[in-house]
Protein backbone atom coordinates (compact mmCIF):
# COMPACT_ATOMS: atom_id res chain seq x y z
CA UNK A 1 0.00 0.00 0.00
CA UNK A 2 2.89 2.29 0.69
CA UNK A 3 4.67 1.48 -2.05
CA UNK A 4 1.51 2.24 -4.28
CA UNK A 5 1.36 5.39 -2.21
CA UNK A 6 4.50 6.28 -2.99
CA UNK A 7 4.63 5.47 -7.08
CA UNK A 8 1.66 7.78 -7.20
CA UNK A 9 3.85 10.57 -5.48
CA UNK A 10 6.55 10.06 -7.59
CA UNK A 11 4.18 9.62 -11.14
CA UNK A 12 2.33 13.09 -9.91
CA UNK A 13 5.62 14.97 -9.11
CA UNK A 14 6.99 13.55 -12.43
CA UNK A 15 3.70 14.62 -14.01
CA UNK A 16 3.89 18.00 -12.72
CA UNK A 17 7.79 18.38 -13.80
CA UNK A 18 6.69 17.61 -17.15
CA UNK A 19 4.35 19.99 -17.09
CA UNK A 20 6.42 22.82 -16.19
CA UNK A 21 8.81 22.28 -18.47
CA UNK A 22 6.09 22.55 -21.26
CA UNK A 23 4.35 25.15 -19.95
CA UNK A 24 4.60 28.48 -21.96
CA UNK A 25 3.53 28.85 -25.76
CA UNK A 26 0.23 28.17 -24.99
CA UNK A 27 -0.51 30.72 -22.13
CA UNK A 28 2.10 33.06 -23.66
CA UNK A 29 0.09 33.14 -27.18
CA UNK A 30 -2.95 33.72 -25.00
CA UNK A 31 -2.26 36.27 -22.52
CA UNK A 32 -0.28 38.21 -25.51
CA UNK A 33 -3.77 38.64 -27.27
CA UNK A 34 -4.37 40.79 -24.93
CA UNK A 35 -2.31 43.78 -26.46
CA UNK A 36 -3.11 47.11 -26.62
CA UNK A 37 -5.37 46.70 -29.68
CA UNK A 38 -7.48 44.33 -28.10
CA UNK A 39 -7.85 46.06 -24.60
CA UNK A 40 -8.25 49.22 -27.28
CA UNK A 41 -11.41 47.65 -28.71
CA UNK A 42 -12.39 45.59 -25.06
CA UNK A 43 -12.35 48.81 -23.84
CA UNK A 44 -14.45 50.48 -26.47
CA UNK A 45 -17.23 47.41 -26.41
CA UNK A 46 -17.66 47.76 -22.94
CA UNK A 47 -18.35 51.50 -23.06
CA UNK A 48 -20.30 52.01 -26.09
CA UNK A 49 -22.24 49.02 -25.51
CA UNK A 50 -22.32 48.21 -21.92
CA UNK A 51 -22.37 44.43 -20.98
CA UNK A 52 -24.01 43.96 -24.37
CA UNK A 53 -21.06 42.32 -26.04
CA UNK A 54 -20.08 39.74 -23.29
CA UNK A 55 -21.94 37.01 -25.17
CA UNK A 56 -19.35 36.78 -28.30
CA UNK A 57 -16.90 35.98 -25.84
CA UNK A 58 -18.47 32.38 -25.39
CA UNK A 59 -17.84 31.45 -29.28
CA UNK A 60 -14.53 33.47 -29.38
CA UNK A 61 -13.45 31.29 -26.24
CA UNK A 62 -14.12 27.79 -28.13
CA UNK A 63 -12.83 28.67 -31.53
CA UNK A 64 -9.86 30.05 -29.97
CA UNK A 65 -9.36 26.54 -28.08
CA UNK A 66 -10.16 24.60 -31.04
CA UNK A 67 -7.98 26.60 -33.58
CA UNK A 68 -4.91 26.23 -30.46
CA UNK A 69 -5.34 23.07 -29.98
CA UNK A 70 -5.20 22.47 -33.86
CA UNK A 71 -1.97 24.65 -34.20
CA UNK A 72 -0.19 23.05 -31.26
CA UNK A 73 -0.78 19.73 -32.81
CA UNK A 74 0.68 20.81 -35.57
CA UNK A 75 3.43 22.19 -34.17
CA UNK A 76 4.32 18.99 -31.97
CA UNK A 77 3.41 16.56 -34.84
CA UNK A 78 5.41 17.98 -37.78
CA UNK A 79 8.05 19.93 -36.05
CA UNK A 80 6.94 22.85 -37.96
CA UNK A 81 6.44 26.24 -38.28
CA UNK A 82 2.83 26.93 -39.82
CA UNK A 83 4.64 29.02 -42.18
CA UNK A 84 6.99 26.32 -43.46
CA UNK A 85 3.75 24.11 -44.18
CA UNK A 86 1.71 26.62 -46.16
CA UNK A 87 4.64 27.78 -48.39
CA UNK A 88 5.45 23.38 -48.91
CA UNK A 89 1.18 22.48 -49.44
CA UNK A 90 0.14 25.78 -51.30
CA UNK A 91 2.92 26.97 -53.16
CA UNK A 92 4.79 30.23 -52.93
CA UNK A 93 2.78 32.59 -54.47
CA UNK A 94 -0.35 31.73 -52.33
CA UNK A 95 2.20 32.29 -49.44
CA UNK A 96 4.02 35.70 -50.33
CA UNK A 97 0.07 37.43 -51.27
CA UNK A 98 -1.23 35.80 -47.95
CA UNK A 99 1.78 37.41 -45.67
CA UNK A 100 1.60 40.87 -48.26
CA UNK A 101 -1.68 41.42 -45.78
CA UNK A 102 -0.45 39.68 -42.72
CA UNK A 103 2.26 41.99 -42.59
CA UNK A 104 0.22 45.18 -43.21
CA UNK A 105 -2.08 44.19 -40.51
CA UNK A 106 1.06 43.51 -38.37
CA UNK A 107 3.13 46.67 -38.68
CA UNK A 108 -0.26 47.90 -37.77
CA UNK A 109 -0.83 46.44 -34.53
CA UNK A 110 3.13 47.10 -33.47
CA UNK A 111 2.09 50.51 -34.04
CA UNK A 112 -0.67 50.22 -31.95
CA UNK A 113 1.42 48.57 -29.41
CA UNK A 114 3.62 51.17 -29.03
CA UNK A 115 0.76 53.78 -28.78
CA UNK A 116 0.06 52.00 -26.07
CA UNK A 117 2.83 52.37 -24.46
CA UNK A 118 2.98 55.90 -25.01
CA UNK A 119 -0.49 56.06 -23.65
CA UNK A 120 -0.38 54.18 -20.46
CA UNK A 121 2.97 56.51 -19.62
CA UNK A 122 1.69 59.40 -20.03
CA UNK A 123 -0.94 58.41 -17.13
CA UNK A 124 2.15 58.37 -15.11
CA UNK A 125 3.32 61.65 -16.53
CA UNK A 126 6.28 60.39 -19.05
CA UNK A 127 6.42 61.82 -22.36
CA UNK A 128 5.45 59.30 -25.55
CA UNK A 129 9.06 60.88 -27.16
CA UNK A 130 10.76 59.46 -23.99
CA UNK A 131 9.04 56.21 -23.19
CA UNK A 132 8.06 54.90 -26.56
CA UNK A 133 11.88 54.55 -27.92
CA UNK A 134 13.10 53.40 -24.31
CA UNK A 135 10.58 50.20 -24.69
CA UNK A 136 11.57 49.74 -28.11
CA UNK A 137 15.32 49.64 -27.16
CA UNK A 138 14.17 46.81 -23.89
CA UNK A 139 12.18 45.09 -26.51
CA UNK A 140 15.13 45.16 -28.66
CA UNK A 141 17.24 44.16 -26.25
CA UNK A 142 15.42 40.73 -24.63
CA UNK A 143 14.56 39.69 -28.28
CA UNK A 144 18.35 40.08 -29.59
CA UNK A 145 20.62 39.76 -26.91
CA UNK A 146 18.71 36.90 -24.72
CA UNK A 147 17.23 33.35 -25.58
CA UNK A 148 14.10 31.34 -26.07
CA UNK A 149 14.34 30.20 -21.98
CA UNK A 150 14.92 33.74 -20.55
CA UNK A 151 12.39 35.60 -22.92
CA UNK A 152 9.87 32.54 -22.28
CA UNK A 153 9.97 33.28 -18.03
CA UNK A 154 9.65 36.94 -18.85
CA UNK A 155 7.11 36.43 -21.27
CA UNK A 156 5.27 34.04 -18.51
CA UNK A 157 5.65 37.06 -15.65
CA UNK A 158 3.98 39.78 -18.18
CA UNK A 159 1.28 37.62 -18.37
CA UNK A 160 0.70 37.10 -14.75
CA UNK A 161 0.50 41.03 -14.58
CA UNK A 162 -2.24 40.95 -17.03
CA UNK A 163 -4.43 39.66 -14.02
CA UNK A 164 -4.35 42.99 -12.85
CA UNK A 165 -7.58 44.36 -14.56
CA UNK A 166 -9.62 41.30 -12.43
CA UNK A 167 -8.74 43.67 -9.45
CA UNK A 168 -9.83 46.85 -11.60
CA UNK A 169 -13.30 45.50 -12.77
CA UNK A 170 -14.06 44.57 -9.39
CA UNK A 171 -13.14 47.92 -7.81
CA UNK A 172 -15.78 49.26 -10.54
CA UNK A 173 -18.62 47.59 -8.37
CA UNK A 174 -20.99 46.18 -11.69
CA UNK A 175 -24.14 44.67 -10.91
CA UNK A 176 -23.71 41.41 -11.98
CA UNK A 177 -26.95 40.44 -12.54
CA UNK A 178 -26.49 42.38 -15.61
CA UNK A 179 -23.43 40.95 -16.60
CA UNK A 180 -25.27 37.77 -16.41
CA UNK A 181 -28.04 39.21 -18.69
CA UNK A 182 -24.94 40.11 -21.04
CA UNK A 183 -24.42 36.67 -22.11
CA UNK A 184 -27.87 35.23 -21.80
CA UNK A 185 -30.24 38.21 -23.18
CA UNK A 186 -27.69 40.56 -25.23
CA UNK A 187 -29.45 43.04 -27.35
CA UNK A 188 -28.09 42.56 -31.27
CA UNK A 189 -27.54 44.88 -33.44
CA UNK A 190 -27.57 44.67 -37.39
CA UNK A 191 -25.46 47.65 -38.61
CA UNK A 192 -22.48 48.58 -39.72
CA UNK A 193 -20.87 49.77 -36.49
CA UNK A 194 -22.33 47.13 -34.38
CA UNK A 195 -21.11 44.70 -36.83
CA UNK A 196 -17.36 46.46 -36.75
CA UNK A 197 -17.14 46.04 -33.12
CA UNK A 198 -18.08 42.25 -33.13
CA UNK A 199 -15.22 41.57 -35.69
CA UNK A 200 -13.43 43.68 -34.43
CA UNK A 201 -13.37 41.22 -30.87
CA UNK A 202 -13.22 38.16 -32.83
CA UNK A 203 -10.25 39.78 -34.35
CA UNK A 204 -8.06 40.77 -31.76
CA UNK A 205 -9.67 37.50 -29.70
CA UNK A 206 -8.30 35.19 -32.61
CA UNK A 207 -5.83 37.12 -34.45
CA UNK A 208 -3.75 35.17 -37.74
CA UNK A 209 -0.63 36.09 -35.89
CA UNK A 210 -1.47 34.28 -32.84
CA UNK A 211 -1.09 30.92 -34.56
CA UNK A 212 1.91 31.26 -36.02
CA UNK A 213 3.93 32.72 -33.35
CA UNK A 214 2.15 29.53 -31.24
CA UNK A 215 3.67 27.09 -33.77
CA UNK A 216 6.89 28.41 -34.30
CA UNK A 217 7.00 28.29 -30.35
CA UNK A 218 6.10 25.10 -29.78
CA UNK A 219 8.68 23.49 -32.33
CA UNK A 220 11.54 26.47 -30.92
CA UNK A 221 10.79 24.34 -27.74
CA UNK A 222 11.17 20.71 -28.66
CA UNK A 223 7.99 19.46 -27.24
CA UNK A 224 7.39 15.69 -28.79
CA UNK A 225 4.31 13.95 -29.92
CA UNK A 226 4.21 11.76 -26.02
CA UNK A 227 4.33 15.35 -24.53
CA UNK A 228 1.46 16.79 -26.15
CA UNK A 229 -1.38 16.05 -23.29
CA UNK A 230 0.47 18.52 -20.96
CA UNK A 231 1.01 21.12 -24.16
CA UNK A 232 -2.87 20.70 -24.70
CA UNK A 233 -3.52 21.80 -21.48
CA UNK A 234 -1.09 24.75 -21.61
CA UNK A 235 -3.39 25.49 -24.59
CA UNK A 236 -6.58 25.56 -22.34
CA UNK A 237 -5.01 27.68 -19.30
CA UNK A 238 -3.79 29.46 -22.02
CA UNK A 239 -7.05 30.57 -23.79
CA UNK A 240 -9.00 30.92 -20.27
CA UNK A 241 -6.76 33.61 -19.47
CA UNK A 242 -7.38 35.52 -22.77
CA UNK A 243 -11.20 35.35 -22.44
CA UNK A 244 -10.86 36.12 -18.68
CA UNK A 245 -9.13 38.97 -19.41
CA UNK A 246 -11.53 40.65 -22.32
CA UNK A 247 -14.15 40.00 -19.99
CA UNK A 248 -13.35 42.03 -17.14
CA UNK A 249 -11.89 44.93 -19.33
CA UNK A 250 -15.27 45.15 -21.03
CA UNK A 251 -17.00 44.62 -17.66
CA UNK A 252 -14.89 47.66 -15.65
CA UNK A 253 -15.68 49.73 -18.79
CA UNK A 254 -19.37 48.71 -19.06
CA UNK A 255 -19.84 49.53 -15.05
CA UNK A 256 -18.29 52.56 -15.22
CA UNK A 257 -17.70 54.25 -18.39
CA UNK A 258 -21.00 53.32 -20.21
CA UNK A 259 -23.87 53.55 -17.27
CA UNK A 260 -22.41 57.19 -16.92
CA UNK A 261 -22.15 58.20 -20.57
CA UNK A 262 -18.80 58.24 -21.24
CA UNK A 263 -17.29 58.08 -24.55
CA UNK A 264 -14.02 56.76 -25.62
CA UNK A 265 -11.59 56.49 -28.07
CA UNK A 266 -8.78 53.93 -27.22
CA UNK A 267 -7.56 52.40 -23.67
CA UNK A 268 -5.83 55.35 -22.63
CA UNK A 269 -9.21 57.06 -22.17
CA UNK A 270 -10.16 54.07 -20.15
CA UNK A 271 -7.88 54.44 -17.69
CA UNK A 272 -8.47 57.91 -16.81
CA UNK A 273 -11.93 58.09 -16.77
CA UNK A 274 -12.18 54.97 -14.86
CA UNK A 275 -10.85 57.46 -11.82
CA UNK A 276 -13.92 59.26 -10.93
CA UNK A 277 -16.14 56.61 -10.57
CA UNK A 278 -13.63 53.78 -9.57
CA UNK A 279 -10.54 55.62 -7.83
CA UNK A 280 -7.22 56.36 -8.53
CA UNK A 281 -6.05 52.54 -7.42
CA UNK A 282 -8.50 51.32 -10.19
CA UNK A 283 -7.13 53.54 -12.68
CA UNK A 284 -3.62 53.15 -12.30
CA UNK A 285 -3.95 49.34 -12.32
CA UNK A 286 -5.73 49.68 -15.95
CA UNK A 287 -2.99 52.14 -17.09
CA UNK A 288 -0.27 49.18 -15.98
CA UNK A 289 -2.15 46.22 -17.74
CA UNK A 290 -2.18 48.31 -20.71
CA UNK A 291 1.82 49.07 -20.62
CA UNK A 292 2.60 45.52 -19.66
CA UNK A 293 0.31 44.08 -22.55
CA UNK A 294 1.88 46.89 -24.99
CA UNK A 295 5.36 46.16 -24.03
CA UNK A 296 4.83 42.21 -24.31
CA UNK A 297 3.05 42.28 -27.56
CA UNK A 298 5.60 44.51 -29.24
CA UNK A 299 8.18 42.18 -28.53
CA UNK A 300 5.64 38.88 -29.17
CA UNK A 301 4.06 40.44 -32.44
CA UNK A 302 7.57 41.57 -34.61
CA UNK A 303 9.07 38.62 -33.13
CA UNK A 304 6.07 36.43 -34.97
CA UNK A 305 6.43 38.00 -37.86
CA UNK A 306 9.69 37.94 -38.79
CA UNK A 307 9.53 34.08 -37.86
CA UNK A 308 6.72 33.20 -40.10
CA UNK A 309 8.07 35.28 -43.17
CA UNK A 310 11.42 33.54 -42.62
CA UNK A 311 10.24 30.27 -42.01
CA UNK A 312 8.13 30.22 -44.94
CA UNK A 313 11.01 31.47 -47.61
CA UNK A 314 13.71 30.04 -46.27
CA UNK A 315 15.93 31.86 -43.81
CA UNK A 316 16.63 30.68 -40.49
CA UNK A 317 14.70 32.20 -37.64
CA UNK A 318 14.64 31.87 -33.96
CA UNK A 319 15.74 33.57 -30.76
CA UNK A 320 18.28 31.25 -29.87
CA UNK A 321 19.95 31.63 -32.83
CA UNK A 322 22.95 34.36 -33.15
CA UNK A 323 22.38 37.65 -35.51
CA UNK A 324 24.76 35.80 -37.64
CA UNK A 325 23.33 32.63 -37.98
CA UNK A 326 19.87 34.78 -38.38
CA UNK A 327 20.66 37.99 -40.37
CA UNK A 328 17.18 38.02 -42.12
CA UNK A 329 15.23 37.22 -38.83
CA UNK A 330 16.51 39.75 -36.82
CA UNK A 331 16.62 42.27 -39.58
CA UNK A 332 12.82 42.25 -40.23
CA UNK A 333 12.32 42.48 -36.33
CA UNK A 334 14.15 45.34 -35.97
CA UNK A 335 12.45 46.61 -39.08
CA UNK A 336 9.08 46.30 -37.85
CA UNK A 337 9.68 48.14 -34.31
CA UNK A 338 11.04 50.60 -36.23
CA UNK A 339 8.37 51.89 -38.51
CA UNK A 340 5.75 51.00 -35.30
CA UNK A 341 7.76 53.21 -33.45
CA UNK A 342 7.90 56.08 -36.25
CA UNK A 343 4.46 55.71 -36.78
CA UNK A 344 3.55 56.91 -33.35
CA UNK A 345 6.11 59.09 -32.79
CA UNK A 346 4.53 61.43 -35.87
CA UNK A 347 2.63 63.83 -34.88
CA UNK A 348 -1.11 63.76 -35.15
CA UNK A 349 -0.69 59.72 -36.66
CA UNK A 350 -4.22 58.57 -36.91
CA UNK A 351 -3.74 56.47 -33.86
CA UNK A 352 -7.29 55.32 -33.59
CA UNK A 353 -8.24 54.43 -36.62
CA UNK A 354 -5.21 51.91 -36.77
CA UNK A 355 -6.01 50.15 -33.59
CA UNK A 356 -9.50 49.57 -34.58
CA UNK A 357 -8.53 48.67 -38.38
CA UNK A 358 -5.87 46.61 -37.81
CA UNK A 359 -8.34 44.44 -35.59
CA UNK A 360 -10.93 44.09 -38.64
CA UNK A 361 -8.30 43.41 -40.83
CA UNK A 362 -6.85 40.64 -38.64
CA UNK A 363 -10.57 39.36 -38.61
CA UNK A 364 -10.79 39.73 -42.64
CA UNK A 365 -7.28 37.87 -42.86
CA UNK A 366 -8.16 34.93 -40.39
CA UNK A 367 -10.26 32.97 -42.97
CA UNK A 368 -7.34 32.61 -45.14
CA UNK A 369 -5.38 31.30 -42.16
CA UNK A 370 -8.06 29.12 -40.42
CA UNK A 371 -8.61 27.45 -44.21
CA UNK A 372 -5.11 26.59 -44.81
CA UNK A 373 -4.64 25.29 -41.05
CA UNK A 374 -7.78 22.83 -41.62
CA UNK A 375 -6.70 21.98 -44.78
CA UNK A 376 -3.86 20.54 -43.92
CA UNK A 377 -4.65 19.36 -40.27
CA UNK A 378 -6.85 16.92 -42.15
CA UNK A 379 -4.42 15.71 -44.36
CA UNK A 380 -2.96 12.32 -43.39
CA UNK A 381 0.62 12.86 -45.41
CA UNK A 382 1.14 15.47 -42.91
CA UNK A 383 -0.56 14.77 -39.65
CA UNK A 384 -0.53 10.69 -40.04
CA UNK A 385 -3.04 9.52 -37.34
CA UNK A 386 -3.81 12.70 -35.69
CA UNK A 387 -5.90 14.81 -37.45
CA UNK A 388 -9.15 16.40 -37.01
CA UNK A 389 -11.96 14.97 -35.21
CA UNK A 390 -15.59 15.79 -36.27
CA UNK A 391 -16.54 17.96 -33.67
CA UNK A 392 -13.14 19.73 -34.55
CA UNK A 393 -13.75 20.01 -38.37
CA UNK A 394 -17.29 21.51 -37.45
CA UNK A 395 -15.77 24.31 -35.30
CA UNK A 396 -13.27 25.33 -37.41
CA UNK A 397 -15.14 25.39 -40.93
CA UNK A 398 -18.28 27.12 -39.07
CA UNK A 399 -15.91 29.39 -37.11
CA UNK A 400 -14.76 30.12 -41.18
CA UNK A 401 -17.45 30.90 -42.47
CA UNK A 402 -19.14 32.92 -40.26
CA UNK A 403 -16.20 35.16 -39.74
CA UNK A 404 -16.71 35.16 -43.73
CA UNK A 405 -20.36 36.02 -43.57
CA UNK A 406 -19.45 38.85 -41.15
CA UNK A 407 -16.90 40.66 -43.52
CA UNK A 408 -18.73 40.55 -45.92
CA UNK A 409 -21.57 42.18 -44.43
CA UNK A 410 -19.25 44.53 -43.07
CA UNK A 411 -17.70 45.75 -46.65
CA UNK A 412 -21.27 45.69 -48.17
CA UNK A 413 -23.33 47.43 -45.20
CA UNK A 414 -21.62 51.13 -46.21
CA UNK A 415 -22.81 50.10 -50.16
CA UNK A 416 -26.09 49.33 -49.18
CA UNK A 417 -27.45 52.60 -46.77
CA UNK A 418 -26.94 54.99 -49.32
CA UNK A 419 -29.39 52.56 -51.23
CA UNK A 420 -31.93 52.02 -49.13
CA UNK A 421 -31.99 55.95 -48.67
CA UNK A 422 -33.00 56.08 -52.33
CA UNK A 423 -35.93 53.94 -51.69
CA UNK A 424 -36.85 55.06 -48.64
Amino acid sequence: MDNNGNSKKVSFFRNLAIFLAVLGPGIITGSVDNDAGGITTYSVAGAMYGYNLLWTLVPSFIVLLVVQEMNARMGVVTGKGLADLIRENFGVKVTFFIFLGLITADIGNTATEFAGVAGSMAIFGVNKYVSVPIAAIAVWILVVKGNYKVAERIFLLFSFCLLSYIVSAVFAKPDWRQVGAGFVHPTIQFNGEYLSMVLGIVGTTIAPWMQFYMQSAVMEKGIKIEEYKYAFWDVVIGCVATIVVAFFIIVACAATLHVNGIVINEAKDAAVSLKPFAGIFASQLFAFGLLVASIFSATILPLATAFYVCEAFGFEAGINKKMKEAPQFYTLFTLIIVIGVFIILLPNAPLIAITIWSQVLNAMLLPVVLISMIVMVNNKRIMGSHVNNGFQNVVGWSATVILIALTVVLMVSPLIKPILKLFS
